[in-house]
């Protein structure tokens, strides 16, 4: 299933890395499993963090989409 990590993060895919950054930090704080938040969801919202905060692995996202990180994806 592919997901959307500007979708999951609430930004555009225009958005900065400050953008991303504070996107991120919100949403962490607000879905965080240790103040009553869905483990599920915030693993998802760390997930695309760490992809769209990396310049190289946002190129391979915005070329091949999820595919680029999933088991046997086309790879960067």
């Amino acid at each position: 299933m592919a997901k959307d990590y500007y979708v999951i993060l609430g930004v555009s895919k225009t958005a900065s890395d400050d953008d991303i950054k504070k996107a991120f930090r919100r949403l962490a704080h607000t879905h965080h499993p240790d103040k009553g938040g869905d483990a599920v969801r915030f693993k998802d919202i760390n997930e695309a963090y760490q992809i769209l905060s990396d310049k190289k692995k946002r190129a391979a996202y915005d070329q091949f989409g999820s595919a680029a990180f999933e088991q046997g994806g086309a790879g960067p």
